[in-house]
């Protein structure tokens, strides 16, 4: 699919007067900001952009705008909205450059981990089963829960991944996925896959949805929408049905089990207490390759999911994660992952439409970055897939803006970079050129965003250690460690006084959507 490119620049841009008054408007909106909201959050969202650095967020930024027809720069994605923006360093205790696990059990559960483990300290070595007890540490999701709070998680990925895995789970080896994958060491010292984990360490987790199925399943079971396709099959070796262990428990108590769009799309959320979707025997498609009448989309499960969670009045916690985005750039398939970085942004837009900023803290990051890039003194409105505007005045042959530092793109061609005038760079697969060959492009060590939205989001500032996200998010709603500053029922102690004025002028700010009159108001 090749974008339009805008070559006329807008006439209402060469007058001052277009960014004085711009900029005036945007001045207001700074002075609103200012009224901090000091409620207490009711309800929290943390949408986490795998591998979605900062390069990433403008080239997704770009893409959405010429989607809708415009030049791109100016553009606004959803997250670009949020009131607040901060840095979060993304190192692990033992690596530069993390990964997602260590990462995940950072935001997830305030705590700083080795790489490649999920949900237990530094002090747990990596595959070392013997150091996992001792050095658990919990999540916001069981913090969340635990406080009598509705709790889910949604991802693009399967259900066991590194970011889902570090809400529930406890593992030394974020590769844990069923006993299949583990080391018979590993089990004969009691140690238990992350599949297994999910249902056992949280029992009633509210709303459960992603891939993964193949690791619920028996060895050799075939999978119900790739039935004869033996790399989906079971792979269990305990024989255990996770599913329908799950299905049995929770039959009388409103629980729900689908697998497919229409199943999702045709359940009552207000009759449904508890939801285990698996749309896929590992990760879902990428969103460009989703079959539209049988795969859901992350913002179709994004909406299921609050529509379900908001039954309960205490409020929700909601980890929602666009997994592929990672790899898409691990695959050097750039335009795959800028596509997943889109919809989980429409995810975003979907989700405030279904909340409001008075009672939900919203929260937009990424648990690291990815050596991409793009750049070549493009012109405005150019294609985010396309040619710079010139040829290099090394080797005379045109390139891409969009480069990967490392990764599977490297190729010569008799001896020399290929010409990539001579391919389809626009493909949905094309794998975008890199200065290193790589068999998978790698993450990037850069500090990543994060937005927020909504109750205290103010707390989010200036450049902090990634383990302070949960910590915000918890002071927030006052669950977990973070309590003291909030009264009897669970309300902040401290909450703004606002001029009658100012009162109303939030309230009418809260009952606005750029796209929608919200009918709650």
């Amino acid at each position: 699919m090749f974008l339009k490119t805008v070559k006329i620049l807008p006439e209402t841009e060469k007058s001052p007067a277009f960014w004085n008054d711009r900029a005036q408007e945007t001045l207001k909106e700074a002075l609103n900001t200012q009224v901090l909201n000091k409620n207490t959050a009711k309800n929290l969202i943390l949408f986490l952009g795998d591998g979605m650095g900062v390069p990433t967020v403008t080239a997704a930024r770009i893409l959405k705008g010429q989607l809708n027809g415009q030049s791109g720069e100016e553009y606004q994605l959803e997250m670009d909205k949020f009131p607040f923006v901060s840095l979060s360093k993304t190192y692990n205790t033992d690596a530069q450059v993390p990964d997602s696990a260590g990462t995940a059990t950072a935001y997830l559960c305030g705590v700083k981990a080795n790489e490649g483990t999920v949900g237990v300290s530094a002090a747990a070595v990596r595959s070392q089963c013997n150091t996992t007890k001792g050095n658990e540490v919990t999540s916001i999701l069981k913090w969340a829960k635990d406080a009598g709070k509705s709790v889910g998680i949604v991802t693009t990925t399967r259900i066991n991944h590194a970011t889902p895995s570090a809400a529930y789970a406890h593992s030394v080896d974020r590769d844990w996925y069923s006993d299949n994958e583990m080391p018979s060491e590993a089990l004969q010292a009691g140690c238990k896959d992350i599949a297994r984990q999910l249902f056992e360490n949280i029992p009633n987790i509210d709303v459960i949805m992603g891939g993964g199925r193949k690791y619920m399943f028996p060895k050799n079971m075939s999978d119900v929408d790739y039935p004869g396709v033996a790399k989906y099959n079971g792979v269990r070796n305990d024989g255990r049905n996770l599913v329908q262990e799950w299905i049995d428990r929770m039959k009388d108590q409103g629980g729900h089990y689908v697998w497919n769009k229409q199943q999702l799309l045709s359940l009552n959320p207000k009759k449904t207490n508890y939801l285990l979707g698996l749309f896929g025997p590992v990760d879902l498609p990428y969103d460009l390759e989703r079959n539209a009448d049988s795969d859901p989309s992350l913002t179709q499960m994004v909406e299921v999911a609050i529509r379900v969670l908001q039954n309960n009045p205490n409020g929700f916690y909601l980890l929602v994660e666009g997994g592929r985005i990672d790899h898409g750039h691990h695959e050097g398939k750039a335009k795959q992952a800028l596509y997943e970085a889109v919809e989980m942004d429409r995810a975003i837009g979907r989700a405030g439409f279904l909340t409001t900023t008075h009672d939900t803290l919203t929260v937009v990051t990424a648990d690291h970055s990815h050596v991409f890039t793009f750049g070549g003194y493009t012109r405005r409105g150019n294609t985010i897939f396309g040619l710079a505007p010139m040829v290099s005045d090394v080797d005379q042959k045109p390139f891409t803006s969009i480069l990967y530092g490392n990764g599977p793109g490297y190729k010569l061609v008799g001896g020399a970079r290929e010409n990539v005038s001579t391919v389809d760079f626009a493909e949905n697969n094309y794998k975008a050129q890199s200065a290193v060959p790589l068999t998978s492009e790698t993450h990037g060590g850069e500090d990543v965003a994060v937005f927020s939205k909504g109750p205290l989001a103010h707390l989010l500032h200036g450049v902090r250690e990634q383990n302070f996200i949960p910590h915000v998010m918890a002071y927030a709603a006052c669950i977990g460690q973070n309590r003291k500053h909030c009264v009897s029922g669970g309300t902040a102690a401290l909450r703004p006084v606002f001029s009658s004025m100012a009162a109303v002028l939030t309230v009418t700010l809260l009952c606005f959507d750029i796209f929608h009159i919200q009918s709650r108001c």
